[in-house]
Order: C-alpha cells, then structure tokens, then sequence
C-alpha cells in the first residue's frame, strides 16, 4: 500500500533535492552521501530509497523511524538543510539509490544516484570522507583519481573550480600524478559543510568541519555538528575521547594511593618499635619493684666492758629489724608508692 501511494505522490529529478550523480566505491566498504533540500522541507520526512525507477523503489531508511540499521543510517542537519545517508558493506547490489523527501499532500520530491561499486581501485577516492580544520588555518584534501583528465573542486549546493576560486580560497595542485589536491586557506566556521571532487562523470564527496584548534594551555569546548558525520565515525569518536579524558586522572589516582600505603606502611613500623619498647620498659619497672628489696636485721649484745653494764643491762636485749627497699638512683624520690616506705621493729627481750 505504501509503494502505491509512494507511486502516486513523487516527482523524480525535482531541483528541490540535490545530490551528487554518480560515486566509485570499493565492495565491502562504506560510503556517505549528502541530500540538500529547499528551506520550506525543513520539517518534512526524509529516507532513502532503493531502486532504479520509482515504480519499483522500496523504502530503506527514514528520518521518522529507527535512524539507523546493519547496513543503513541516516541523520540530518536542519540549520544547513541537509540529511546525510550512509550505505555500508558494499557489493555489486548496490547501484541506484534516491534521496527523497515527503511533500505531505503532494508529490514527494527527490534525486537519484548512482554507485559503481568495484572490488579494484576506485575511479575516484579519498583517505576519509570526514576531515577536521580549524579556525584561522589551512587544511589540504588529496582526491586520488585513476584515469587521466580534468578534476575540479565544488561545494555541494554552489559552484566547482578547476585551478583557483572563490570557494573559500580554495587552490588545486594536480602537481603529483593521479592526486587532486585542493587547499582552502583561511578557514571559518562558515567553511564547515559538504564539498565533493569531480573527475568526469564521478564524484567523491567530502564533509569538512570547521572549530577552534584546541590549546595545551587551556580548555576548549568544541562543538563539532555530528549530524552530518557517518555512524562509524562517530562510534570511533565517542570511544576514544572518553579514554583520553580518563588516563591523567586516573594516573594521579594510582600514584596517589601507592603514596598512602607508603605512609601506612611506616607509621605502622613505627607503632611495633614503640610498643615493643613500652613493653620492655614495663617489664623492667616490675622486675625493680620486686626486686630492690634489702632485708636488714640488726642485734646488739650484751657488751663486756665494765663502764657500758649499766647501759647494755637496758639496751642490749633490743633487737632492731628493718626492710628498706633500695631505688636506683634515676628513680625520682616524689613518686614513690607504698613499697618506699621503711618498716622498723623493734623487740624488747626479757632479761
């Protein structure tokens, strides 16, 4: 039901779409293509569809649905009125393709094109079809050809130049065999967007953005508009960055707990070798407390001298007796327990 009413309602070849016309690939990989469309389509569904003529075209992807599958993606950039299909794993089934757009009531517009799809080189090629320049610089792009003739330079939606223009100062060396190399000068952020190189019938187009080169010295927050970059790309991105961000700060963590356990480490040393002391000190105390003791018994006799009878018959039947415990001499007098004290008796014997 759909195909009939897609049947119905479609203008191929209407000047409101606009794509390239005809793009050489190799079988297995994968490739992006660029849809510009009029400003009053800005809200309008996009997809991409697959066949030769319309009759037979069959909706492959679309920017109402799931925007992207195994082998299809498709994104838009509304500010620049353009939406970007990505075919991937490439074979010889892949020929004709169109880039459509709902009309609501009316006739849906679009423009078909082409891939020639081969498993040797490339008519036409780039390294990526995704490039980064910055503000201020210049950026050179190599399109490497393989048969002889002229090559150009354009930007989707404006016009091509052969050797020099005005498409942001853009220069063209063919000075290396088979290799176009353009380089734009002075870039902007308004130099951001879709170009493509031209060699006869084929096109190979090229997305380039525009930002602010980042600084060693400071952080720069760049926003870089991903809606036109394939999905591939994208995952690479998003997988790299965050490892990026993550490894200094996790370094400094590493070295930071390895500090720590150093310093628990000796603390705890030092803690063993002042118990083990305290332990010894204690052990010593006790062993002078019970140890320190001196018993003393003193006994006085009768004396046989004449002069000292009288003084002996009252003095000499005492016995004196003492306990006196002996401190060292480093020991401090004033804190003396109850084992300083000195203990006399003394006994009076019968005569």
């Amino acid at each position: 039901m759909l195909n009939i009413f897609h049947s119905i309602f479609f203008s191929p070849g209407s000047e409101s779409v606009k794509t390239i016309n005809k793009v050489s690939v190799k079988a297995g990989a994968s490739v992006s293509i660029p849809c510009s469309y009029d400003g009053k389509y800005k809200n309008h569904v996009k997809y991409l569809c697959k066949g030769y003529v319309w009759s037979s075209c069959t909706y492959e992807i679309r920017t109402d649905s799931q925007r992207e599958t195994g082998k299809y993606s498709i994104s838009e950039d509304k500010s620049q009125r353009i939406f970007t299909v990505t075919i991937k794993q490439l074979t010889a089934d892949d020929t004709y393709y169109w880039c459509a757009v709902e009309n609501n009531n009316e006739a849906d517009i679009g423009q078909r094109f082409l891939l020639s799809v081969t498993t040797g080189t490339p008519i036409l090629s780039v390294a990526d079809q995704n490039v980064i320049g910055y503000i201020g610089e210049k950026i050179t792009i190599n399109c490497s050809y393989r048969d002889s003739g002229g090559v150009s330079w354009c930007k989707l939606g404006s016009t091509c130049v052969t050797v020099s223009g005005n498409i942001d100062a853009a220069t063209i060396n063919t000075a290396v065999s088979n290799v176009i190399s353009v380089t734009m000068s002075g870039l902007k952020s308004e130099s951001s967007g879709w170009y493509y190189c031209v060699k006869r019938d084929f096109q190979m187009p090229v997305h380039l953005t525009v930002t602010v080169k980042p600084s060693g010295n400071q952080c720069i927050t760049t926003y870089i508009d991903w809606s036109n970059i394939p999905t591939e790309t994208r995952k690479e991105n998003s997988s790299v960055t965050p490892l990026m961000i993550l490894a200094i700060p996790l370094s400094v963590l590493i070295f930071i707990v390895i500090v720590a356990l150093s310093i628990l480490f000796v603390l705890r040393g030092t803690k063993r070798v002042k118990n083990k002391d305290s332990t010894a000190s204690k052990v010593s105390l006790d062993l002078q407390n019970e140890g320190d003791l001196t018993y003393a018994e003193v006994s006085f006799k009768k004396n046989k001298a004449a002069q000292f009878e009288t003084q002996a018959a009252s003095d000499a039947d005492v016995t004196y007796s003492s306990v006196v415990p002996v401190k060292k001499q480093s020991a401090r007098r004033s804190e003396g327990k109850d084992e300083d004290v000195t203990y006399s008796t003394i006994i009076r014997h019968k005569q």
